[in-house]
């Protein structure tokens, strides 16, 4: 099931989560660091994730950003992006992103009418 809602809302989407993890990548090995990203001015910024990632990031712009949910059985937010380095940081403008979870998670809150043909339940920050 697909429930549009404007990357506007990302910053209110990540107050409800606490930190994540930048996904970045170089070659075959994906590269995954702890992050406490900050959104400002549409673009999320995350300070100092290390020289692996600020290296993966020249070579490769395209990350994810990946929240776990607070809950058990609640959505994982994922962010896909094109990141860029400033300086020590990180910075990456939104292109997708998804509130995901297996549908056998989805119990009595499911929303009415959902279906998913990848038998997920995923709801997309679009």
């Amino acid at each position: 099931m697909s429930i549009p809602v404007d990357l506007a809302d990302l910053a209110r989407t990540l107050e409800q989560y606490g930190p994540g993890y930048l996904l970045s990548t170089a070659g075959e090995s994906v590269k995954a660091v702890s992050a406490d990203p900050v959104l400002s001015d549409g673009v999320v910024v995350v300070a100092g994730p290390g020289g692996g990632s600020l290296r993966n990031v020249v070579a490769n712009a395209t990350v994810t950003l990946l929240f776990p949910p607070r809950e058990e059985r609640g959505y994982t937010l994922l962010v896909d992006g094109t990141a860029t380095v400033d300086g020590d940081d990180v910075r990456v403008t939104p292109g997708h992103a998804v509130l995901h979870r297996p549908a056998d998670h989805a119990g009595p809150d499911h929303a009415p009418g959902s279906t998913s043909s990848c038998g997920h339940d995923c709801h997309p920050v679009t």
